[in-house]
């Protein structure tokens, strides 16, 4: 994963965008009703049940907005939470509230989601010592916080982005040439550009598996839609020489055996894409 300076960017490239594109020149409904003077506070009100996610998000996003607005959190992000719960309490003048409060509610709302899906992956993974990892499969603009999500909800970041990480799948492979040559032309490359990433191979049957192992400096094997056998059987090919992971339609049916199979971890991409939001509100008191 990318750096903490660099993730706190990513962030707060996503609320200044989030906000530009839904305020524009200015929230006229607000504008034109309620006088500049008037202050008032408003809670964030569960109607759901799941992982909460997404409060230290908005205590950024009322601060983007209004410095002196003022958020009294009464659940933290990791929280279980139920239909009625209240997360925070947020006071200030009324115009910012509702300036802030849709980006609140959809970044909030999607977190949740994405936090009670990966929690419920966790528990499926309890005593295999199988952790799970997100992907890239996220929506586009907003990588940042959907990641943010599945660490709160108990999972593990994958690689960032395509810079902070290598990682050869087939059409690499193909298009260098092979597997042997995709990892020698990549452990060059990144000497040549003095880059310290890690390497990640996917492999799609055992016999690239055995070629995989015949190169040094690769940080992971990615098994790429292996059935349970064959799986065991690469655990047990690679042994010590790196970490490996299992990925391919994996869900929630399966990601148990295949953690049995002793994988060290389980990517999925249904971690942010396949997701229904958390009900939330945000209503004034």
């Amino acid at each position: 994963m990318i750096s903490e300076t660099q993730f706190n960017k990513e962030i707060d490239l996503i609320i200044t965008n989030a906000i530009r594109e839904d305020v524009g020149d200015g929230d006229h409904s607000s504008l034109a009703c309620i006088p500049e003077s008037i202050t008032g506070k408003a809670k964030l009100l569960v109607k759901d049940e799941g992982i909460l996610a997404g409060v230290e998000f908005a205590k950024r996003v009322f601060n983007y907005v209004d410095p002196n607005m003022k958020v009294e959190v009464l659940l933290k992000d990791g929280s279980r939470v139920k239909y009625g719960d209240i997360a925070f309490y947020v006071s200030g003048s009324s115009q910012s509230i509702l300036k802030a409060e849709r980006l609140v509610l959809n970044a909030m709302q999607r977190m949740s989601a994405i936090a009670t899906k990966t929690n419920h992956f966790v528990t499926l993974l309890e005593g295999t010592g199988t952790k799970i990892l997100d992907t890239r499969k996220t929506t586009p603009g907003i990588r940042a916080l959907e990641k943010w999500a599945v660490k709160i909800g108990g999972g593990e970041n994958h690689r960032f982005a395509l810079y902070d990480m290598v990682m050869l799948k087939d059409n690499h492979i193909d298009f260098a040439g092979g597997i042997t040559k995709a990892i020698e032309k990549t452990k060059q490359y990144l000497s040549n550009q003095n880059l310290d990433l890690k390497i990640i191979v996917e492999a799609r049957n055992l016999n690239e598996i055995k070629e995989i192992l015949q190169t040094p400096g690769v940080y992971r094997i990615l098994i790429d839609n292996f059935n349970y056998e064959d799986t065991r059987e690469a655990v047990k090919l690679i042994g010590d020489s790196c970490l490996t992971e299992s990925s391919g339609g994996i869900n929630e049916e399966t990601v148990r055996n295949y953690a049995e199979c002793g994988v060290d971890y389980i990517s999925s991409g249904a971690l942010t894409h396949s997701v229904y939001n958390l009900d939330l509100s945000l209503k004034a008191v």
